[in-house]
């Protein structure tokens, strides 16, 4: 059996910078945006678009700018030529609420 002998060095990891910390975060590529959760709820079924492939099999929150008391999480799939989104609706718990 042949042992490999590495310097300790090869296992230490760099501590990330406090620099790091203060950075935003990556701006989302724009058609990662276009989920059926930013659409309005006004929309007709039949109107709104084919989603795209990009957005297939991921988990998407609603992006609104106002606070509100319930997030809606959404996913789409595609089965063949059919689209199918799950939307979870959850509360949000308040601010200084310590029930369950």
């Amino acid at each position: 059996m042949l042992l490999l002998k590495q310097s300790d060095s090869s296992f230490n990891n760099v501590y990330p910078a406090n620099e790091d910390d203060a950075r935003d975060p990556p701006v989302v590529p724009p058609h990662l945006q276009r989920t059926l959760l930013n659409y309005p709820t006004s929309m007709n079924a039949s109107n709104l678009p084919l989603p795209e492939n990009v957005i297939l099999n991921h988990l998407y929150i609603e992006n609104r700018e106002a606070p509100r008391s319930v997030v809606a999480l959404g996913f789409t799939h595609r089965f063949r030529s059919k689209y199918v989104t799950v939307v979870l609706y959850k509360p949000v718990p308040r601010r200084g609420s310590t029930s369950t």
